[in-house]
């Protein structure tokens, strides 16, 4: 086999064992789902003490619930007695404690271990050493983050840096006061490509004219192939006719009252490494949450959210949420169509990033950099 020449316009993807090693996703798991901040829920999904929701952060199930006190927790989702899941479910509400179905040890919503059958016969049980295991947590945006590591890392260096990397300063994500904003919709799609083709394509808009037509009418600059995240602090300005962030261009909802003069009437768009998009327009927020399961299978939770008042007026929020939904399609298609690709001989060595996507080459080095450089391949 012949091998393609790289060029100063070219340079080098990962390889494709990187899609589709089942021993590269398991270190992924490890080094990066399971030791940096991972965006879990959105905070007022869990609306009153006892509430819960489970999720899958790299190998680990977690359970992420409220106090009496109204205090948000994370554990994992582990009996300390033989190892059974306390929640089998993925969501859901108890009264006042979580019990293991299996032998009845009982925890109350701090995590402290307060029954099991013939406790009183065993005095010397530390009913705090043998509560739960803590999962530490941070709230931002208005979504739950956990980390499983034992010592996280800057919640502030790693998490919010990034759009602080990404618009110029922390203020410019702020005027959007997301974690004050009211969910319209939330679509769970169930992608069939591994988290990292996905990562790609969100970071990158050289396809955009190719399989996003409302998009590029809506921004009409991405139809040159310069995605917004190419440039720090630059948003992607409405088309002059466009009057909306809306399917057909129309218009959307009143602007936010904290977004500047600057930010009408453009889209931002920010990669919180590893699992997190966040875009911003002037009447709302669109954000997705990846949940990688296996190397080619990814779950993906996008919320839509508006000011308060236009969720509690019943106002129709199709429009808006129609364009991203159907973007969202386009793009986790083209993932599902590339993600067999992954296994071809023809992609053994990787594929080829042109001027307009070498930022995306960075991405590639943290990730090989995580991964202590291991199966490295030909990253320039």
């Amino acid at each position: 086999m012949t091998t393609t020449p790289i060029t100063p316009s070219l340079i080098a993807t990962l390889p494709g064992h990187y899609y589709t090693d089942p021993d590269v996703f398991r270190q992924e798991q490890e080094r990066v789902f399971e030791s940096l901040w991972f965006c879990a829920v959105r905070s007022s999904d869990l609306d009153r003490p006892g509430a819960f929701r489970t999720v899958q952060v790299g190998r680990e199930n977690v359970i992420i619930t409220r106090n009496r006190q109204g205090e948000l927790r994370a554990f994992l989702n582990v009996c300390r007695h033989r190892g059974a899941r306390l929640c089998l479910e993925e969501s859901g509400e108890t009264r006042r404690t979580l019990q293991c179905p299996y032998h009845a040890w009982t925890y109350d919503l701090d995590g402290k271990l307060i029954a099991a059958p013939n406790l009183i016969k065993m005095p010397d049980i530390d009913r705090v050493a043998y509560g739960l295991i803590k999962v530490s947590l941070r709230e931002w945006l208005g979504y739950t983050w956990v980390c499983l590591a034992d010592e996280p890392p800057s919640f502030e260096d790693t998490v919010v840096h990034a759009a602080v990397e990404r618009l110029g300063d922390v203020a410019a994500i702020e005027h959007y006061g997301t974690e004050n904003l009211a969910l319209g919709k939330r679509i769970t799609y169930d992608v069939k490509a591994n988290w990292k083709l996905i990562v790609e394509n969100f970071m990158e808009c050289y396809h955009c004219a190719t399989i996003h037509p409302e998009l590029t009418e809506v921004l009409p600059e991405f139809a040159d192939g310069y995605a917004a995240q190419y440039y720090v602090g630059h948003g992607a300005e409405f088309g002059a006719d466009v009057k909306g962030f809306t399917v057909d261009g129309g218009e959307g909802f009143g602007k936010l009252p904290e977004v500047s003069a600057d930010q009408d009437r453009r889209y931002y768009a920010i990669t919180v490494k590893p699992t997190v998009f966040v875009n911003l327009v002037p009447d709302h927020v669109i954000l997705h949450r990846m949940f990688p399961l296996a190397e080619d299978r990814t779950v993906v939770e996008c919320d839509w959210l508006y000011a308060p008042e236009v969720v509690a007026s019943g106002a129709d929020v199709s429009r808006s949420v129609e364009l991203f939904h159907r973007v969202n399609v386009q793009d986790f298609d083209a993932c599902e169509r590339t993600q067999p690709a992954m296994s071809s001989r023809a992609y053994r060595k990787g594929g080829v990033l042109v001027p307009n996507e070498h930022h995306i080459g960075i991405f590639h080095e943290w990730l090989v950099e995580r991964l202590g450089g291991a199966h490295a391949g030909p990253v320039h």
